[in-house]
């Protein structure tokens, strides 16, 4: 099986942006932990801060893997192109946030992502990825 992560903007930066919200570990430390975890799964990781990147990602991806497991972070909101890269691939995708964008800010209630996906799951830290994988299992 395989499944690819791939997250969007200032992910990069995890363990040092905003730990009270988003944890002190990287994403990088967490995804060790996850293959460690998930030793039959071929898992591949991907970020980029670039809208374009990410839907050429979904484009590349979304036709060979088994799962998609996606954090477009601010672009959830924001981006047309990458819920409808979401709607044009055949893979499946999970649409993941680490905090629980319901109890932010009113900008972050709008998800372009969610009426594609399979499912959306929030609000867990890093463990919400660990959740979408158990879907995927």
């Amino acid at each position: 099986m395989k499944i690819a992560i791939i997250n969007g903007p200032n992910l990069n930066l995890l363990g040092t942006r905003e730990p009270e919200i988003y944890g002190s570990k990287s994403f990088q430390e967490y995804f060790s932990e996850l293959q460690f975890k998930y030793t039959d799964v071929e898992l591949s990781h991907y970020q980029s801060n670039v809208e374009g990147e990410l839907i050429n990602k979904l484009q590349e991806l979304g036709f060979s893997y088994d799962g998609i497991i996606l954090n477009a972070a601010a672009y959830t909101h924001t981006s047309v192109g990458i819920g409808d890269a979401v709607k044009a691939i055949e893979t499946p995708v999970v649409e993941v946030h680490i905090s629980n964008t319901f109890s932010r800010e009113e900008v972050r209630h709008q998800s372009y992502i969610s009426p594609n996906a399979v499912g959306v799951i929030m609000g867990f830290g890093l463990r919400s990825y660990d959740l979408a994988l158990q879907y995927f299992m």
